[in-house]
């Protein structure tokens, strides 16, 4: 029995050992912070983060049996959390105590095991306070608790249970109409076919108050009851501009809620809608923005203030927390709409859909056509989508970072075409910069505190020989001629001191290799349904594309400098028509030169209903998403190589493949 026990423990040991390690790649995958084996007063808790369910009261109890608690961090939607003891002996103890140990979360029930490591230190970037969308307002407490109970009372669901005007209990809500009926075949209302009785009584005083006020300027003919018990929400979306006017006013009842607002770039705002309160959104937030609820029981607020304030919820990772959900009614008002809308958001808008085409750009054979194809179709679009972007860009590729890491302590190194930074805070022994043509891009890099500049990967502002290292991931393939990419590689040697080194990856033409497909190609079957879209680009997933590919021929300088590598594995077709296509996305590249899209989408991967507007997913979402195009030069086996070693200042030190990149190490002599 004694030798069954300690088999027993043996496995149970192993099996903690494990998970630590899993969840030390996890940490790696998600934030770049490398666990270690020493004893140090910072933890990292996997298994007990908001997005386990874990409440912040309930974690902060449990590791302060062990010691005084100076910081708990807690990200939002994450599965960890971080704890700082005042001592490293204090941080041992609960190392000690709490590692492998199961608990009992407080809200569910739900028994997990708790798996912690030691790290060196915390530097999680909060995220920068954000405002409300242009034209949005939240008015607290517009409603007494009597008249929120009256209100409650005039809806009855069970009297009109078999009549024209029945509750309409969809798959995740009960929801009833008053003045037009929302139809959700069409998502529209039936304007010639008003439904008897108008709106409430009750609703009608209510908005008499609001005109009153000066809340709204129309008095709404029309009402949507929506009524959803915890965990239920509703997809994003934006009311159907053609059904309804400007103004749509919504007013929650019988519990506060968290909802998400997101712009065509991908900013996201959510934002405390209490109990009682009125929300507004006019112009640019009922036109331009999605907005919708996310299924679930729990929502992320400032623990400082319960979930009871209006405003955005900040992830302030060192004040958030759980609160549960109860049942929540809203009343969404609505003025029907008697003529096509014509409003300034033509992308998202069903009245003018289909009045903007893509003009497919042909390919440059002047410097002069270059740069204009390079301003158009990679500068002003990186603009465009910098916010969006950036939020695709968080996990650092192992490869380049073990390039940062062997590096010398005290490093000066350049970042050129930085993006969003993604590569600044790797190492913090080095002393990095950035550089990146979009200011957007510099500007989210200076919120990280990164030090970072606008500048030209032509024409760099730094001192010649100055760098040790220069790294220039996924940005070559922008430029548009062979010329102009040979320049950026020449103006990267020049940065560099002798002895120096600088890693460049670029998309590869060929994303099958030595019998196995990259990722890019992996994920085909991934992405069947057209709500799972997600961005192209190198080391990222594409989106779908729904516009035919067409073929284009290469660059004759490109092909100067693939006939200098002798490289026969590269097809792509040229033919007669020199117009830039646009790449089928998941597909075999046809084509050196093309337009790749990027989607701005506020979609779903959830298959809800609507509440009264476009469902995320649905044919008329994807058609009113805005859609942008940037220019991709994708290189074959050999051609970077070759043009680097056209260089008579460098030498290749390594030239690798990376899961559909061509990557090269150079040194300069």
């Amino acid at each position: 029995k004694p030798c069954k026990d300690d088999l027993k423990v043996r496995k149970m040991k192993k099996k903690v050992l494990r998970k630590q390690v899993r969840a030390q790649h996890t940490l790696m995958r998600h934030e770049g912070i490398e666990c270690i084996s020493h004893a140090t007063q910072s933890l990292v808790i996997a298994n007990a983060g908001l997005g386990n369910g874990m409440s912040r009261h309930q974690l902060l109890r449990i590791v302060e049996e062990y010691g005084a608690v100076e910081m708990l961090l807690m990200p939002p939607n994450k599965p960890y959390s971080f704890v700082k003891y005042g001592t490293t002996e204090e941080a041992k103890k609960a190392f000690d105590a709490l590692n492998g140990e199961e608990v009992t979360l407080e809200d569910c029930g739900q028994h997990i095991v708790l798996y912690i490591n030691f790290v060196e230190k915390v530097s999680l970037q909060n995220a920068v306070p954000t405002s409300l969308p242009p034209g949005l307002r939240v008015i607290e407490n517009i409603i007494s608790p009597d008249e929120e109970r009256r209100m409650l009372e005039s809806i009855d669901w069970i009297e009109y249970e078999n009549t024209q005007n029945a509750q309409k209990t969809l798959k995740h809500r009960r929801v009833k109409h008053f003045g037009y009926e929302f139809r959700y075949d069409n998502n529209n209302v039936d304007k010639d076919k008003p439904l008897p009785g108008g709106l409430p009584e009750i609703c009608n005083v209510f908005l008499e108050k609001c005109l009153k006020q000066g809340y709204i300027k129309h008095k709404p003919d029309q009402l949507t009851v929506n009524q959803y018990e915890p965990g239920q929400g509703i997809p994003p979306h934006i009311d159907t501009h053609s059904a309804f006017e400007d103004e749509i006013i919504s007013l929650s009842l019988g519990a506060e809620i968290v909802m998400d607002f997101k712009h065509p770039d991908g900013h996201t705002v959510s934002i405390m809608l209490p109990r009682c309160s009125l929300l507004v959104m006019a112009g640019e937030s009922r036109y331009l923005w999605t907005h919708g609820i996310t299924p679930r029981k729990y929502d992320v607020i400032q623990a400082s203030e319960l979930g009871q304030k209006v405003g955005t919820i900040t992830a302030d990772i060192g004040d958030l927390t759980l609160n549960r959900r109860e049942t929540r009614t809203s009343f969404t008002f609505r003025k029907v709409k008697k003529s096509p809308c014509n409003c300034i958001y033509p992308s998202v808008c069903d009245s003018q859909k289909g009045q903007q085409r893509l003009v497919q750009p042909s390919f440059p054979h002047s410097e002069m056509e270059a740069s204009k194809l390079e301003q158009e179709y990679v500068h002003k679009v990186y603009e465009e989508i910098a916010t969006h972007f950036s939020s695709t860009r968080h996990s650092p590729w192992p490869r380049i970072v073990e390039f940062l890491r062997s590096l010398p302590a005290g490093s000066v190194v350049a970042d050129i075409g930085c993006g969003n930074g993604k590569y600044l805070g790797i190492n913090e022994d080095l002393y990095m910069v950035g550089c990146d043509r979009s200011k957007n891009l510099v500007d989210i890099c200076g919120e990280k505190n990164f030090q970072a500049f606008v500048c030209d990967a032509l024409s760099v502002p730094i001192r010649s020989g100055s760098c040790d290292a220069c790294i220039s991931i996924a940005v070559i393939h922008h430029f548009s001629t062979a010329e102009r990419r040979l320049a950026t590689l020449r103006e990267l040697a020049r940065l560099l001191r002798p002895g120096g080194t600088a890693l460049i990856y670029v998309w590869a033409m060929e994303q099958e290799y030595k019998n196995q497909k990259s990722k890019y190609l992996k994920e085909k079957n991934v992405s069947k349904a057209k709500e799972k879209e997600i961005n192209t680009g190198p080391g990222q997933r594409p989106l779908s594309d729904q516009m035919p590919d067409s073929s284009s021929q290469d660059s004759a300088c490109s092909n100067r400098l693939l006939n200098a590598s002798k490289d026969e594995g590269c097809d792509a077709r040229p033919v007669a028509d020199s117009r830039l296509p646009v790449h089928t996305n998941r597909t075999s590249f046809d084509s050196q030169d093309l337009l790749v899209p990027w989607h701005l989408k506020g979609g779903t991967k959830k298959k809800e209903e609507s509440t009264d507007t476009v469902p995320a997913g649905s044919k008329e979402s994807q058609e009113l998403s805005p859609v942008f195009h940037r220019y991709y030069h994708v290189f074959c086996e050999g051609e970077l190589e070759a043009a680097c070693r056209s260089l008579d200042c460098v030498r290749v030190q390594k030239s690798y493949y990376d899961q559909g990149n061509w990557c090269v190490v150079l040194e300069k002599l």
